[in-house]
């Protein structure tokens, strides 16, 4: 049979893993549910792609019709049969991608765009030598930040299932005799199976425990082995490259993983010390389980005899203390050093909480102080290999478990705390009211705030008294403080190093953490040294332009630039994008962002400090999401240098990192990107300074002009929180028990109170995904008006050739509205009781859209959306055969939900609530990084 790779059509495997699964999803279906059912769900797909292909009216009526004859149980079967089917196209299009990426390798294909040898090669051209390549990543910070959030929608069932789906299918790529093909097939009906018995909702609320152990599945399925075997990866493409001598970079952990959940209490009031503690002792459960697999593996593996080679003093040494002294072994040396580490592994991790020792150890053995011990012992063994002919023996198992231990220790990931800074005021007052103070600190102004906690920070007498009695409150939040200084002295100071605080307004919201890091014990005045560096986030549109002055002035205090000094002269700074786009809008939430930038290296500059940025991006384009390579290198000139953190939030963590091929691509792009962004050189001439200053001059008007057409849409317009509360399903999703923390931070229907996720989420659910592009059309087309067109458009489009910013602005925007579909959105305006509010707040956002398209075009020239990315354009073309029905149907349900929920005689219809859920999750499976 022809290859259809090597005949050109590179998408055709794609095509046939999609139809294979669609067809097997079809057989389990006619096996489980019924031809009826099947014939039902065929139907309703050829309708809904005549509805969008032909624009055919009569279809939509036949659509209408259909999907309000279906009985209960029949739209549960329809609604999980689309859903899954988003599902299994995930599976085949990561898989066509990790197929796509070894046909390059397998070709000798140049390296492509995001490879960490594509960035080496543009380095290596520009002039960047191999002693600052190798600086940069030992001291470099490229830290993926899981965070749990309410837009999480897979359980752990779901993904374990989906998972053994993507390995079936990429063992399908292999030759396979008829037998295996057949098993193979077996095993895909039968997981596709599993997957339609397997309940894919949740009943019960999910809890901050149910978090934690989701993410953990990611470590066992891509963290704990690709990030590794990527770091072996950059040093063979650094001699590559380089050719000079082998890169040397055995001690460097560049990339390092951090995480929220357990530690974010900011709106969670199920977060405290308690959590805190458990998430340390599940992950370094996790890492141990590794530890313990890897090493006993080594074992078996190293069987090297001293009756063939010798052994340095050190392993001899290593040996002889092992607890294992068995005659059998008496000339295998490795092997029992590797059992005395195993002995030291185990005594450690009983220390550390972690119970699930699966391999009974040999003998007693004292526990590791610390990660670097287990290092060391693991470099002992490294040493005496390559010191007697055994370098190669190494690099299949052994290398990658040094790495590892460098890169998670004994927590596996940095669990930062996180905080709303209205939170520290008021446990500051109970604890200064408490000591005598007499003063009602909440009501003192900034600058007697800031002389107050200065002075209180200099005393060595304590505010907080065991004896006296404080709130609930006060005793909450000392409590996770004094966690998290008994989590760093078990697990390491590596475990907990970060406190975030929410809401950063003042100078005095920095202060006060600092105070209450004294009051546990974590802040050690004498010297200046703090246990969790104090980290501002700048959420809000104001809080944003308020930015560089606060850091300014934080940074002049003296005590904290003694504190600075010892954190490597080096202060992070978060920056929160879904807030900032809630607040004000997609265009202008990006444009002061990149402002806030600036001003902070410039400030940063002047004080001889180094920025890292901590991006808090979220999942979708409306919250700061999109393409982290092309995100990373649009940053201003000077705001990374080998220093990042970056949030990767709910559901596009299993979008990123559920398949190893993906995450380990992912990955790769996140070092490539802050490797080029650190060390591409920056020349400009005096001409090119004068271009971007012009560009930024024009940005800051279309900022203005957006945010006034997306406030007054979104905050002036009579009656929008009613349309919008109507038109999407953001009351059904507010009840999903898809995460630990609540959806309003109030109860109430006020926007401004309504959390910035469930906010994107619910406009990706009806298909507008209004925050991802609104605004842009009136910015761009009354500036447009005002003067001479032709030479206006001419600039905008330089600016879209010549300036990475502009550039990335308009490619997630591109990608937005290739996803946004206005006749879709359509029905479910038509949730609105009240014509005239449906009618006047819908021709709005519709002459908006189109205005937005038209624009776009004139800049881009491109008159199809992703124009420039064929994959993707087809990708999302293909999804929309099944993805629409479900938004119809989703439409069909929560009429008849909202029709119960009008007649207080009536119960509320479980399997129709469970429908609307169902249809809510396959939904954000069918759109991935927008929904």
């Amino acid at each position: 049979m022809d290859n259809p790779a090597v005949l050109g059509d590179k998408d055709a495997p794609l095509k046939e893993d999609i139809r294979l699964l669609g067809r097997l999803l079809g057989d389990v279906l006619r096996d489980q549910e019924g031809d009826a059912v099947f014939d039902v769900v065929e139907t309703i797909r050829q309708t809904a792609v005549r509805f969008r292909r032909d624009d055919d009216p009569a279809a939509g009526v036949e659509l209408t019709a259909l999907l309000h004859q279906l009985s209960r149980n029949q739209t549960i079967s329809v609604v999980r049969a689309f859903s899954y089917f988003s599902h299994l196209a995930n599976i085949a299009e990561d898989q066509h991608h990790v197929r796509r990426r070894r046909a390059h390798q397998l070709a000798g294909s140049a390296p492509q765009q995001g490879s960490i040898g594509y960035a080496l090669k543009r380095l290596h051209e520009a002039g960047v030598d191999q002693d600052q390549v190798e600086t940069f990543f030992k001291d470099a910070l490229i830290s993926p930040v899981l965070t749990a959030h309410p837009t999480e929608v897979q359980r752990k069932s779901i993904l374990d299932a989906e998972h053994d789906i993507a390995r079936l299918l990429a063992e399908r790529d292999h030759p396979l005799t008829p037998k295996e093909q057949a098993r193979n097939l077996a095993l895909l009906q039968a997981r596709i199976a599993t997957l339609w018995q397997t309940r894919m909702l949740r009943y019960s609320k999910l809890t901050v425990a149910d978090e934690i152990e989701n993410a953990l599945s990611y470590y066992r399925i891509t963290f704990l082995r690709e990030l590794p075997a990527l770091y072996d990866d950059i040093e063979d493409d650094i001699g590559a490259q380089y050719r000079e001598r082998p890169a040397r970079l055995s001690d460097a952990a560049y990339v390092q993983m951090g995480s929220w959940i357990g530690g974010d209490r900011d709106g969670n009031p199920n977060v405290g010390a308690e959590t805190m503690q458990y998430a340390l002792t599940k992950q370094a459960t996790t890492v141990f389980e590794y530890y313990f697999d890897e090493v006993h593996a080594l074992g078996a593996e190293l069987s090297t005899s001293t009756l063939m080679v010798p052994v340095s003093a050190a392993l001899a040494a290593l040996a002889q203390q092992s607890t294992d002294q068995s005659p059998h072994r008496s000339d295998e040396p490795y092997r029992r050093a590797l059992i005395g580490i195993y002995a030291r592994l185990a005594a450690t991790a009983r220390e550390l909480g972690a119970t699930n020792i699966l391999r009974k150890e040999v003998g007693h053995a004292d526990a590791y102080q610390d990660a670097a011990e287990f290092g060391a012992d693991l470099h002992i063994i490294a040493a005496s290999l390559t010191e007697h002919h055994g370098a190669q023996l190494i690099a299949p198992r052994l290398a990658g478990l040094i790495r590892a231990a460098g890169i998670f220790g004994f927590h596996l990931a940095s669990l930062d705390m996180r905080q709303s800074s209205d939170v520290h005021e008021r446990v500051l007052k109970e604890l200064f009211n408490g000591a005598g103070e007499q003063l009602d600190y909440t009501s003192l102004d900034e600058d007697a705030k800031v002389a107050l906690l200065l002075r209180e920070l200099a005393q060595p007498r304590l505010l907080f008294s065991p004896y006296a009695s404080y709130s609930d409150e006060a005793n909450w939040e000392l409590g996770v403080l004094r966690a998290a200084r008994d989590i760093r002295a078990r697990y390491g100071v590596r475990a907990i190093r970060n406190y975030i605080i929410s809401h950063t307004e003042t100078v005095s919201d920095l202060l006060e953490v600092l105070l209450l890091q004294k009051e546990m014990g974590m802040l050690h005045v004498a010297d200046g040294r703090v246990d969790a560096m104090v980290v501002p986030l700048f959420e809000t549109i104001p809080d944003l332009q308020r930015a560089a002055a606060i850091m300014a002035e934080w940074m002049a205090l003296p005590l904290v630039k003694q504190i600075v000094a010892n954190q490597g002269q080096l202060q992070e700074v978060m920056l929160g994008y879904s807030d900032s786009n809630k607040d004000g809008g997609f265009l202008t939430s990006n444009w002061e962002l990149y402002q806030a930038e600036l001003k902070l290296v410039e400030i940063f500059a002047a004080a001889k400090v180094k920025l890292r940025l901590f991006h808090g991006r979220g999942g979708t384009v409306g919250r700061g999401g999109g393409p982290s390579y092309q995100a990373i290198l649009a940053q201003p000139p000077g705001t990374v240098n080998g220093q990042i953190r970056l949030t990767e939030q709910g559901e596009i963590i299993s979008s990123k990192f559920s398949n190893p091929g993906i995450g380990r691509r992912n990955l790769e792009l996140l070092v490539a990107a802050t490797l080029e962004a650190s060390l591409m050189p920056h020349g400009v001439d005096s001409e090119q300074v004068a271009q971007l200053a012009g560009f930024e001059a024009i940005m800051a008007d279309l900022s203005q002009r957006a945010y006034q057409a997306y406030r007054n849409l979104v905050y002036e317009t009579p009656g929008f929180t009613d349309y919008f509360f109507a038109a999407t399903p953001i009351a059904e999703i507010a009840e999903l028990n898809l995460g630990s923390r609540p959806a309003s931070r109030k109860a109430t229907r006020r926007i401004e109170d309504l959390r910035a996720i469930p906010w994107g989420f619910s406009w990706g659910q009806c298909r507008l995904l209004l925050p991802g592009w609104y605004g842009f059309g009136s910015a761009i087309g009354t500036w447009l008006s005002e003067g001479e067109r032709p030479a206006k458009l001419a600039t905008l489009q330089a600016m879209a050739r010549d300036w990475p910013f502009f550039a990335t602005l308009l490619s997630n925007m591109d990608m937005v509205l290739a996803k946004t579909d206005l006749p879709i959105a359509r029905r479910y305006a038509e949730l609105v009781a009240d014509v005239e509010l449906r009618e006047r707040i819908f021709k709005r956002i519709a002459q908006e859209h189109a205005a937005t398209l038209h624009v776009l075009e004139e800049i881009t020239g491109a008159t199809e959306r992703l124009q420039g990315n064929p994959l993707l354009a087809r990708s999302i073309q293909n999804r929309f055969a099944y993805l629409d029905p479900l938004n119809h149907l989703q439409v069909e349900l929560v009429k008849r939900h909202r029709a119960l929920g009008l007649d207080p005689a009536k119960e509320v219809d479980e399997r129709v609530h469970r429908g609307i859920h169902l249809s809510i999750n396959g939904v954000a499976a069918g759109l991935r990084n927008t929904g």
